[in-house]
């Protein structure tokens, strides 16, 4: 066992808070101490008291309890002798491996991806993020009802209750399914008013800037320090949820919008991918992609590597990426590195290298649109609503050789016109 040895103050932890033991099975698929520290993490953001870690090396983990049935006296003793509150599992338990574990050592169970629904439900503040928080609830508990006990029958209840009837399990399926149904509805209405605002953005010439990147690294800080946001910025995992969206100014006095998304972690659960699919989908809209990582992290390529991954299964291959190496304040070595690709070296608390950053989004921004001047003809009126529709007019004038318009339109669609630029 791995004990954890928090020297936690009064005020961080108030009287109520949860003692946590956390258990694991390596079983060489992946770092198990890196994904155990993050744990901590989240269980520390989630409000939790962490006392100590469990490792059990395995080549799978037990179907039963999880883990072996020696490991598992040795955390009844520990809950006993620590008063644990709460057990956290290192990956996702089925509803009988927590079952066994809880009836064992009477002591409640979650699992990871239970721990961060948790912390996401608490940090969700628009209606779009309350929504998507309780839509990956309901997806990850629907197939858990079963295997829960006799607790779930209504059967045999007196009047009017025997006979086959029907089980609570049934019922609270039946719900569940009707509630996933109905926020999947208003889920597609807030996407549509999403994709209308992007259209409307596009349209209208505007460009934009996403931050993605692992949570912790300081996007929130840098969010601020870039366009004065003021944005929760706290070193917590997950500190902020809903994403932002602010006015960037660039050196050259170009207006672009700057947009933060929710953070990544290793091994995010795809319930919480699929609900968040919209959010991150900003990345796909945007014309510049901030990958910030924290330059004083050891696992720094890492952290890079899972937010590339999802980037790519959003389909955000081929976009432009600048490499954001924050916290260069605290590791004074990532300015030694060899780097390859666009990257930047910044400090988002103490300013260093912003200005170096906001050139680099200035080179990358494509140039997407042009201004010109076309003369129309005027046998040719849908060519001139056309460039009304998708560009931005600036004047319009007639003479006797038909309607001259001066706009500034989309670089691709000129080619549909150039027979009648001047």
């Amino acid at each position: 066992m791995a004990q954890i040895n928090n020297n936690f103050e009064k005020e961080e932890y108030k009287e109520g808070c949860e003692r946590a033991l956390l258990i694991s099975v390596d079983t060489g698929d992946f770092d198990c101490d890196s994904s155990a520290d993050e744990l901590v993490g989240l269980a520390q953001s989630a409000g939790a008291r962490v006392l100590g870690v469990m490792i059990q090396k395995r080549e799978s983990p037990s179907a039963s309890s999880y883990v072996g049935s020696g490991r598992l006296l040795e955390i009844k003793q520990f809950c006993l002798a620590d008063e644990i509150d709460i057990i956290i599992a290192d990956g996702e338990l089925t509803p009988v491996q927590v079952r066994n574990i809880e009836d064992f050592s009477e002591t409640r169970v979650v699992d990871r991806t239970t721990l961060i629904l948790d912390i996401f439900a608490k940090r969700a503040r628009s209606a779009e993020g309350k929504i998507q928080v309780e839509l990956a609830q309901l997806r990850y508990s629907l197939p858990r009802l079963s295997g829960r006990g006799a607790s779930l029958s209504r059967l045999g209840g007196g009047i009017g209750t025997r006979g086959p009837g029907e089980t609570k399990l049934e019922t609270d399926k039946r719900h569940i399914k009707r509630r996933i149904q109905f926020l999947n509805e208003r889920l597609e209405k807030i996407e549509k008013r999403r994709a209308a605002m992007h259209k409307r953005r596009h349209k209208n010439g505007a460009q934009a800037a996403v931050i993605v990147g692992y949570t912790n690294v300081g996007k929130s800080t840098l969010l601020n320090r870039l366009t004065s946001a003021g944005v929760l910025a706290e070193d917590k995992l997950f500190a902020t949820l809903d994403p932002t969206a602010r006015k960037l100014v660039l050196p050259s006095g170009k207006e672009i919008m700057l947009i933060d998304t929710v953070g990544l972690i290793r091994r995010l659960p795809h319930n919480l991918i699929d609900a968040f699919r919209s959010t991150l989908e900003e990345a796909l809209w945007a014309d510049v992609i901030l990958n910030v990582c924290d330059a004083s992290s050891e696992e720094c390529a890492e952290h890079i590597k899972v937010t590339d991954d999802l980037l790519l299964s959003l389909g955000c291959g081929g976009k432009p990426v600048i490499n954001v190496m924050n916290k260069c304040d605290l590791a004074p070595q990532a300015l030694n590195y060899e780097l390859i690709g666009n990257n930047v070296r910044i400090s988002a608390a103490t300013g260093f290298g912003i200005n170096t950053l906001l050139e680099a989004i200035e080179r990358a921004l494509p140039e997407s649109r042009s201004r010109i001047k076309v003369l129309i003809p005027f046998s040719n009126g849908a060519a001139a609503a056309e460039i009304h529709n998708y560009g931005i007019v600036h004047s319009q004038t007639y003479d006797e050789n038909g309607i001259i318009i001066d706009a500034t339109v989309e670089n691709s669609y000129i080619d549909k016109i150039k027979e009648y630029i001047l």
